[in-house]
Parts: C-alpha cells; structure tokens; sequence
C-alpha cells in the first residue's frame, strides 16, 4: 500500500509541475548549480568540436560547468536515494523482509563464501607444498644420482672402464628421467674432511682428460668447470634458464632444472660430478598423476634477490605449448589456477633468487589422492565417505535454510497484515469512523491486537456517548447555574446608615450556599445566610425551595427566632430525611442601632467594633445556641428549647461578618482545617478596608492556606458595615 496523502497546508489547486521546476531550477541552489552547468556545456561543447582545443579561459569556464553538472548530480542522486528509501521502506512488510534477509540470508552467505574461500586456500596451500615437495623429491633425486655415479666412476682404473661405467649409468638414469644429462668436471684448490681409510682405498686420479659429458645437454651448456661458491657438501637445488621462442610463439618460456654436484671422498678432490634433471613434459605428468596438480609456466621474479639475478639464456628441450594449463573450467570451483613460490640459485654466483610456477589445481583429484590410503567401505574409500556426509549435511543445511526462508516470508506477511490491517482502522478513526473493525484471523498475540482495537473502538464510541451526555449535563448544570445566580439578591447594595456586600464560590457548577437580605421596614432589615448539608444539583434545588419560603415567611415573622421556627416548621415537613439546613438570620434595627440574630446550626457571627485604631480593633465571635434546620423527630420541641436569640449593639464602624463553613473549613494539602480564629484575625486586621479590598485579602489568605488543594466546599460571606 503506497504512503498516505499529506494533508494540504493551504487551500487552492496545486501548482502545476512545470511551475515546480521552474522554482527549483531559479530560486535554489541545485538547481541554479545544474541550469549553469548545462548552459556552459552547451556553449563550451560545440566550441571544442569546431576549435580542437578550448583558450585558457574558456577551459577554466568549461570546469566550472563541469563541477557544477558533478554537484547538481550529486545532490539529486542523493536526493533519489532518499526518496527510493522512503517509499521502499514505507511498509513494515519490505522492512522485515529485508531485515529477515540481512539476519538470516547475508550471514549464511558469508559463512558459505568464508569456507568456500577457507577451502580455497586450503587447497591452495596444499598443492604449493604438494608440488614443491615433488621438486624437493627430484632434487635429491639427483643429488642422490650424482653421489652413486661418483662411486661407480672413482674406482674406474682405465679409460674404457670409466667410459663403459659413465654411459651405463646414464642409460640406466635415463630410463626413468629423459634428458637428464652428466659432467665430470675438474677441481682444484678444494680441501674436504675425509676418513684417511677411505681416501686410501680410492684413487686421487681420473684415467681420462676433463671435462667429460654424457648425455643431450640441450637444455643448456655444459659446464666446463665448478664455480667456486660450492663447497665439499655439493650442491642440490634448482636452476632457471630461459627458452625463446619457437614457431608462433612470440613469447619466451622460464624452464627449471634440478642440477646436482657430487665430490669423490678425497681430502683433495679433483674432480666432481654434476648431473642435470630438466623439468621436462614427461616429469611434469608424472607429478600430476602423483599428485593431481598440472604444472605450468613459471616465471622469474627480479625482486628476489640484491644482485636482481636473471635466469640464463637456454635451449627447448620439446616443443612448449603456449598455455600449458590450457583455459577449460577455469571458472570451476573444483579447479582453479594458482602460483607456488620457488626458490633457485643462479650458477655462477651461487645468489639465490625466486619464481613463480603456475599450476592448475583439481580440488577432487586431490582429495582423492590424499584419501586414497584410507580404509575402504563398500566401494568408497573413508575418505569419499566422509565427502558424502558432508555433501548431504551441505544438502540438508541449504533445504532448512530454503525452508527457513519461506516460512520467514510467511510469518512476514501474517505480521504485517496485522499490521496493514490496525493501520486500516487507524484510518477510520481518524476519519471518525468508530463502526469500523478488525477481522480477527488468528488466535495468538496479533489476533488478540485485533480484539484489543475492536474492544477499544467499541469503548470509544461508549466514551463519545458519555461525552455527550456530559456536556449535555454539563449545558443544563450552568443552566442551573445562571438560574441559581439570579435567585440570590443582587451585588452589594447599600441603604441609609448601612452598607452591604456578600459573595459566593460555588465548589461546583450549582451551589447549596444561600444568602438573602429582606426588607422589613424602612430603618429595618432582616439579613440570611444559609447552607444547604451536600453540594451540587441537589443541594441547588433545596436552596431554590429555601428562598420561597423565607420571602414568604419574612414578611409575618419579624423577630429571627420567630423567623427561624417558622422556617423550621416548613421545611421538616418537605426536606428529605437524609438533608438538613444551617442557618443565621440577623435583623437590624438602624434606628435603635442594635443586631438581633438567632443561629440555627450555622457558623458563628463576627463581629468587629469600629471603636478601635485600623489595624489593632478585636473581632468577637458570637456563637449562640441553635439546633439546624429541618430534623423532622419531635414536632420541633428541641429546636425550639435550643433556640437562642441574641442582641448586640451596634456603633458606627462596626463591621459584621456572616460566613458559611466553605471557608473556616477550607483545607490545606495536610487536611488541616483554617478554622474561625484564623478568619477572625485576617477580618479584625483588615475591617477597615472597603469591602473590596477586605475580600480580596481574605480569599488571598485562604488560598494560600490551601495552596494546590481543591476546593471542597461552597464559599460564601455577607460583610455589613454600620456608617
């Protein structure tokens, strides 16, 4: 599934392609970079054809263009290379297959081509000490061929007897090495360690003249004297020598040798024994069915030793053949070509030097011929046995990792179309498709995945239900609100001799705090404050019925015991049994300057004489008797009898305080209560304040007391001033 459509920031059709080139090639700097670029190529090109060669300044200008084409593709194949990852690895599918392929794939390919090339090199190495070995085996071959031709030539007492012995001899070395060829050279000045029994058993003297040879020599020269680098020990290694070309090979061959030098056992030799065994066809077939390793050219390295020592100029021995490991299966992994690395010694010098000698290697003939002295069964050797274990547990290897793979593939394809299909339902979501759900098509962690959405998106639409039935409520509950606001008496009003102010913070939407102030006559006013036990709708509802009653009952009951029997009366009779009302009504009487007020349950009354300095006045908290409002048990016998009214004087500056227990009561973090005391030292430190003023500082004081604890309760106070 391709990548989703990016929402469009701005509104409108989309600017046409041509339009978007036209701004990347003008207005970035790329594009600017490819613009010049193709604009100098297009002048500086048809000037190069026409011209031949570019001015100094036009060549410079041409580079310009040219670093400019090199940055502009730089940055769009960078580009592209993004952009193919993003949209080939937009699906988790693509990402695990590939992830899939480098954990399980890619290491079993290292491992394979590690020990194919660990084979490899094994091989390589075996065949290098095979071959070199078969060398080493022909050179002391001859060394060994040169010591008994010595022995059979020392006691030769006449000429024919020493030339019958010499030819003997090479026929008999010639039936197994052709070309090999002899020397019998002299030596002089040459002192060896020797038992004196035995040199006085052998004669000191040859009976012919030297040099003497025996055999072709025409591989090379025959030598005519000894070098003087070889001392009594001999001498066995290889030579290299170069064969020109023949016919239509242009080329020039390296051929090897392995030469020998024997001494007789003489304190004072006079002569030694050097015997040639070319690296002929025939030699070189013999090691490949020894050890299954064709041998081809070789060639001399000139780094091989200080004095760059070269091969000497020779003589073909057979025809050569131009590529003597031939080109067939070249490409095989059982046969390849590798080098060995030989080392020869130059004649005359006796300097050390070194060459390559090319070879081709059969991996199967070899095994064979290294297991071929192991322990037969049945008709393979242990050796092909072991082969054929190894080849099926190869076999088995490759089917578990077929297998492997396309149950990988498999599991892929479940996952990611778990995953394909939860994208879906995102999808939907987002468009606020929430009927949309999940085929759950197996029972294991995706199919619960599934389950999950399904549930969740059920749970969701249940929520979104909830929701807006909330807010439905919600709506109604700031409808009650705005109700319940208008049924309290309007902000602070002020009448002759008096002045008045109350507030009220509900702790929820509607409140079941109540304040009113009912006129009574024109110097008499009669002031309440009630609280209705619970909060929210409820207690909301009580206090809409409370305030009928009390504008009903005000005007009939004019003294506040009087006022709060009547009101108790009404109310047991219609509160539910579980509620119950606090409640202090004052009337104030302007003309006699005294407060009377009876307290039914309700807080305590502040007052704070205006007799007294700002700052240092003493508030008096009034608590009289009085049992609350609505306990329907005995007619309203005790409500009466605990029903105590009280008088206070008043004087100008007097300041009176009603309040509900939403603010003695407010609570901190530590559910440590504020308390009446509290409020009463904030109220006599600021009584006189404006009204304003004074409530500002004590909501300051109460919500620093609570710091980041909620508000559990209504808040509500009445402030009277006399004045």
């Amino acid at each position: 599934m391709a990548a989703p459509a990016r929402t469009p920031l701005l509104t409108g059709p989309a600017p046409s392609r041509a339009l978007v080139w036209r701004r990347w090639l003008l207005s970035t700097f790329p594009g600017r970079s490819l613009l010049i670029g193709v604009v100098v190529k297009a002048i500086t090109w048809p000037l190069g054809a026409a011209l031949g060669a570019l001015p100094p300044v036009v060549d410079a200008i041409d580079m310009v263009g040219s670093l400019a084409l090199i940055f502009a593709c730089a940055y769009g194949l960078t580009r592209f290379a993004f952009w193919a990852r993003r949209r080939l690895l937009w699906r988790v599918r693509r990402k695990l297959i590939l992830s899939y392929v480098f954990v399980g794939v890619v290491p079993v390919l290292l491992v394979i081509t590690f020990f194919l090339l660990a084979g490899l090199l094994l091989f390589f190495n075996v065949s290098s000490y095979l071959v070199k070995s078969r060398l080493r085996s022909l050179t002391d071959q001859a060394q060994f061929l040169a010591q008994t031709t010595v022995a059979e030539l020392q006691p030769s007492p006449t000429t024919a007897a020493f030339l019958e012995t010499l030819e003997r001899r090479l026929t008999g070395i010639e039936t197994r090495y052709p070309f090999v060829s002899l020397a019998i050279v002299p030596v002089g000045g040459l002192t060896c360690p020797v038992e004196p029994a035995r040199a006085a058993r052998a004669p000191r003297t040859l009976p012919v003249t030297l040099p003497r040879t025996a055999g072709a020599w025409t591989h090379l020269d025959a030598p005519v004297v000894l070098p003087k680098w070889i001392t009594c020990q001999g001498f066995a290694g290889l030579l290299a020598y170069n064969v020109p070309s023949t016919g239509a090979d242009s080329q020039n061959h390296t051929r090897l040798v392995m030469r020998a030098v024997a001494f007789p056992d003489l304190p004072n030799p006079t002569w030694a024994v050097v015997l040639d065994l070319p690296l002929s066809q025939e030699v070189e077939q013999r090691i490949t069915d020894e050890t299954g390793i064709r041998i081809g050219e070789v060639t001399a390295l000139p780094f091989g030793s200080r004095e760059n020592v070269m091969p000497v100029d020779g003589r073909p021995l057979e025809p050569i053949a131009a590529d003597p490991l031939g080109r067939e299966q070249t490409l095989s992994l059982t046969t390849q070509r590798w080098v060995a690395f030989l080392d020869y010694t130059d004649w005359a010098t006796g300097t050390p030097s070194g060459a390559t000698l090319a070879m081709r290697i059969n991996a199967w003939a070899i095994y064979d011929r290294l297991s071929a002295a192991s322990a037969s069964v049945g008709e393979m050797n242990f050796g092909q046995l072991l082969l054929a274990v190894l080849a099926l547990v190869g076999g088995l290897f490759l089917i578990i990792q077929f297998v492997a793979l396309v149950i990988g593939l498999l599991l892929a394809r479940q996952i990611t179309g778990a995953v394909h299909e939860l994208f879906t339902g995102t999808q939907h979501l987002r468009n606020r498709d929430f009927v949309h759900t999940i085929p759950v098509r197996a029972r294991d962690q995706l199919g619960e995945l599934a389950e999950s959405f399904n549930a969740m998106t059920g749970e969701v639409r249940t929520l979104l239900g909830e929701v807006a039935e909330k807010g439905r409520m919600e709506q109604e509950m700031h409808a009650a609100r705005d109700i319940q606001q208008k049924l309290l008496p309007p902000a602070p009003r002020n009448i002759h001799g008096l002045s008045l102010a109350a507030f009220c913070e509900p702790a929820r939407e509607v409140a079941g705090d109540y304040y009113d102030f009912l006129p009574i006559t024109d110097t008499m006013i009669g002031v309440l404050i009630a609280d209705v036990a619970g909060k929210g709708l409820a207690a909301g509802l009580y206090m809409a019925q409370l305030k009928v009653i009390v504008q009903s009952l005000a005007r009939l009951h004019h003294e506040p015991r009087e006022f709060l029997i009547a009101v108790n009366g009404v109310v047991a009779q219609n509160l539910d049994a579980k509620s119950f009302i606090t409640m202090t009504y004052c009337v104030i009487d302007l003309e006699r300057r005294e407060l009377t007020f009876a307290r039914a349950g309700h807080c305590p009354l502040i007052h704070v004489p205006g007799d007294g300095p700002a700052g240092l006045r003493h508030a008096r908290v009034l608590a009289p008797d009085g049992l609350v409002v609505g306990l329907n048990i005995d007619g309203g016998e005790l409500f009466e009898s605990m029903l105590e009214e009280r008088t206070v004087p008043l004087a100008n500056g007097d300041l009176v305080v009603l309040f509900t227990d939403g603010i003695s009561e407010t609570m901190n973090e530590a559910f440590d209560c504020y308390g009446e005391a509290r409020l009463s030292k904030v109220i006599e430190q600021y009584a006189h304040l404006p009204f304003d003023q004074l409530r500002s500082y004590i909501l300051a004081e109460l919500r620093a007391f609570a710091g980041s604890a909620d508000q559990h309760d209504d808040m509500t106070m009445v402030l009277m001033r006399v004045g």
